[in-house]
């Protein structure tokens, strides 16, 4: 292969990652994509011309806090979609999000959230008339509209505030100003992770009592997550915070048998080893304890408890016993 041919590729190469670095994050300093390139700014600024050369609309901002970013154009970078394949694509990552496929909703609000940002203004109106002419039958969790999962998502990527409306258990409404870090889909229901600002503290929002669509605000700087497993981190915070009794257990069954019979909204699962695992999760009254924990078919021994648990357990436990002599 001659040297022409070998710059030719390099530079093509060069150009499709560029692309999916600006596709990947909204803003980027200039020095910052030369870093990851391992070229000069010169050169970065050579292949935004190129960029532009092929339709591709990039954005430049001057000034020592300049930088580039990407808009939305006549064609889909990096996949070089065709406009019914584009629909297709936004539509199906719209239903996948809404919970129709179970275990993609969260990669779907993910890549939706990147299709929508360089989707064509002209195929707009398609996806929306093909998403308000489709009915859903109703499932058994609350619904999300996807334009809410994908205006939060891309605050989490961007660093922006967010400010929106919020509903609690009994329906009061309050304003609310968080920094977003990220979104957690349990299954049945969406969770943000977010730095309340008002309360100075990480709360835990449940995204369909979130009322019309957040507002995008300030870019901020991101704070040290509130633990290193954000999905354990929920799981403990809805499967325990909102009930007035909790307890721990230690179980002799492996947490991801365990996690078969109990969902993430109902108790948070620890492994200890290959046999045993901790589960922490609540109760509304202490009187069903014993027999819900009854079904689930394993040995266990209480390590944390409310006042009465143990005697209750004792009690069911004596009057079995009883019942069979």
């Amino acid at each position: 292969m001659s040297g022409t041919l070998r710059a030719m590729y390099g530079t093509s190469e060069r150009l499709l990652r560029l692309l999916s670095l600006l596709q990947a994050r909204r803003d980027w300093p200039g020095a910052d994509l030369a870093a990851r390139l391992e070229v000069d700014v010169r050169t970065i600024r050579r292949d935004v011309e190129r960029l532009r050369s092929l339709g591709y609309p990039v954005h430049a901002t001057p000034g020592v806090a300049g930088g580039y970013r990407l808009g939305a154009g006549a064609a889909l970078p990096p996949l070089l979609l065709d406009d019914d394949e584009a629909v297709a694509v936004a539509v199906g990552l719209r239903t996948a999000a809404n919970g129709t496929v179970s275990g993609i909703e969260e990669t779907s609000v993910r890549a939706l959230a990147k299709l929508e940002q360089v989707l064509p203004a002209r195929l707009r109106p398609r996806v929306g008339a093909l998403q308000a002419a489709t009915v859903s039958l109703p499932g058994s969790g609350p619904t999300v509209d996807a334009s809410v999962l994908t205006t939060i998502a891309a605050a989490c990527r961007d660093h922006e505030r967010l400010r929106f409306g919020y509903g609690d258990r009994t329906g009061a409404e309050t304003e609310r100003s968080v920094e977003p870090l990220r979104l957690v889909h349990t299954g049945r229901r969406w969770y943000l992770v977010a730095f309340d600002l008002d309360r100075a503290g990480w709360r835990t929002f449940r995204v369909d009592r979130i009322t019309g669509v957040p507002a995008p605000g300030f870019r901020f700087t991101p704070r040290e997550p509130p633990a290193e497993d954000l999905a354990a981190y929920v799981s403990r915070q809805i499967s325990s915070a909102p009930y007035p009794h909790q307890f721990v257990l230690r179980v002799a069954a492996p947490a991801d048998v365990l996690a078969q019979r109990i969902p993430p909204t109902t108790g948070a699962i620890e492994a200890i080893d290959e046999h045993s695992c901790r589960v922490r999760t609540g109760a509304s009254t202490l009187d069903t304890v014993p027999y819900y924990l009854a079904q689930w078919g394993y040995d266990f021994v209480v390590e944390e408890a409310p006042p009465g648990l143990v005697e209750r357990l004792r009690d069911v436990a004596e009057r079995f016993a009883r019942a069979v002599g």
